[in-house]
Formats: structure tokens, sequence, C-alpha cells
């Protein structure tokens, strides 16, 4: 029997930081061709809650490709009771954990952070994001650390471009 492949799962700053970075549209645009065709292959999505962050932010070509590009079922549903219930854990953890100041405690609980990694754990995803794994940070609560508390694999975009054999090809116009 095969392994199954890993499903990934995207943060919103994997989105953001390629449209401002390292896959700008009018740069690579096979790194967005590249997601829309795992995504139909489900091997890459993101969750609601990540596309609301991203249409809440400029009227740029990010919001475009979200909203024009993008089918719907790129972003998947965090209201089930699976995802609310690893989401209600984490909370719990995040506001027990003395580490975290209020202010972290309550972006936490009011971005889309939380909900992707209640989201990774109750469907086996892994989580792809930037961030990276912080043991004393005070001010955010990293989304790796949340991963490790909850056995949830987190990576980031680089890593999951490889895993999933992407390839950007040079044209000479």
């Amino acid at each position: 029997m095969t392994p199954a492949l890993p499903q990934f799962v995207l943060d919103a700053n994997v989105f953001i930081q390629a449209h401002r970075k390292h896959y700008a549209f009018e740069l690579c645009p096979g790194f967005w061709a590249s997601l829309l065709h795992h995504e139909q292959a489900n091997r890459v999505l993101s969750i609601d809650r990540v596309r609301k962050e991203l249409l809440d932010g400029d009227k740029d070509a990010l919001e475009f490709w979200v909203n024009s590009k993008a089918p719907k079922s790129f972003f998947a549903s965090t209201q089930t009771a699976g995802v609310a219930r690893d989401f209600a854990a984490m909370m719990q953890w995040v506001q027990g954990h003395p580490q975290f100041k209020s202010e972290a405690k309550t972006e936490f609980a009011h971005k889309a952070d939380g909900w992707l990694v209640a989201y990774a754990r109750a469907t086996g995803c892994t989580v792809v994001t930037h961030e990276e794994f912080s043991p004393d940070v005070k001010r955010k609560v990293p989304i790796p650390n949340v991963c490790r508390q909850f056995g949830v694999p987190h990576t980031d975009t680089f890593s999951m471009l490889k895993s999933l054999k992407v390839r950007f090809d040079w044209k000479a116009d």
C-alpha cells in the first residue's frame, strides 16, 4: 500500500509573502498556477478564515486572485465540530500558558492562526507557514509552537513546493 501524500493547509503569510516578494504575480505566475493545480489534486488548500484575512487587506492583485482565480473550494470551512473542538483545546492551552502576553493571547483568539492549526489537526493536514518555532517568544503565539504542542506537522513554502515536485522553468520571450 502506498502511503498517503500529505495535504497542505496554507497560512495567510504564504500568500502575502509570495505576492509581495518571492512569487509576485508578474514575476512567477507558475507559483500561483501550481497552487491551483495542487488544489484540484486535493493536495493544497487553505481555510475560510485565511481567505477573510486576505480580503481584509489591500485592494491589490492578491485580493483579485482570491476573488477571481481561486475557487471557493480552495478555502475550506472551519465550521465543523472537530475543528471547533481542537480550536477550543488550543485556546485553553494558549490562555493557560504564562509565557504569552495577554495581547498575544487576544490576537491568537481573533486571527486565523489557531483555526488553521485546529483544521490541520482535525483533518490530518500539514500546516504551511513562514513562522518559526520560538520557545521564548512572548508577544506572539507562533503557529509552530502550537503545532508542536498538539502534534501537528508543519513546514515552510519551499519544503512544500519540493514535496509537491513543483518546478519553475525560465522561458525567454
